[in-house]
């Protein structure tokens, strides 16, 4: 089954104290939902390990930026650390996103995208995606498009033209200033 996720992490018992802000953007670069969520405390931090290299992907003071592009089958999250270092873009391919009840949500598709500071891309969860359309939870369209998004999306960073990755920024610095000025949601 398609799971739905939300932005804002309600549900994850990892994180026991956040702010969380979000806003409807339309520039030259992008159009959809950006969300900013601020770790401000957790029960214990997270690591993943990929290959020989173990990255922290979540702790106290760290910052998700999500973004969901209108129209498009991927969501972009962009993980830094509590120095403002950024830590790994995780890219979900997704069959849509939307706002539900005030919140923005992704349909799961299984597969992702990881973009580490190298530059490094990582497509994982290839298993997760086939086992889904062996269980009937994905259909072959689905996972058909599921695969031709990564595909698209592979290769855009290699090529340079992926402009969500150096988007991030600007919705960083943007979000975190109505935190200051106003009240996180």
């Amino acid at each position: 089954m398609i799971k739905k996720r939300y932005a804002d992490r309600r549900d994850w018992r990892r994180i026991t104290q956040r702010h969380y802000v979000h806003e409807q953007v339309e520039n030259k670069v992008f159009k959809g939902h950006v969300t900013l969520l601020q770790l401000i405390e957790v029960t214990s931090p997270l690591d993943v390990r990929y290959g020989d290299e173990t990255i922290r992907i979540a702790d106290a003071g760290y910052v998700w930026v999500q973004q969901f592009p209108s129209d498009a089958h991927h969501a972009v999250t962009s993980m830094f650390d509590a120095t403002g270092q950024l830590v790994q873009n995780y890219i979900d391919i997704c069959l849509r996103t939307g706002v539900e009840d005030g919140r923005i949500y992704w349909e799961d598709l299984f597969l992702d995208l990881i973009v580490l500071p190298s530059g490094e891309v990582l497509l994982v969860d290839v298993d997760e995606l086939e086992a889904a359309r062996e269980q009937g939870d994905v259909s072959e369209a689905e996972y058909a498009l599921a695969l031709a998004e990564a595909k698209q999306l592979q290769k855009q960073l290699q090529d340079g033209t992926f402009p969500l990755v150096a988007h991030v920024e600007v919705m960083k610095e943007r979000l975190e200033l109505q935190l200051k000025q106003g009240t996180p949601r």
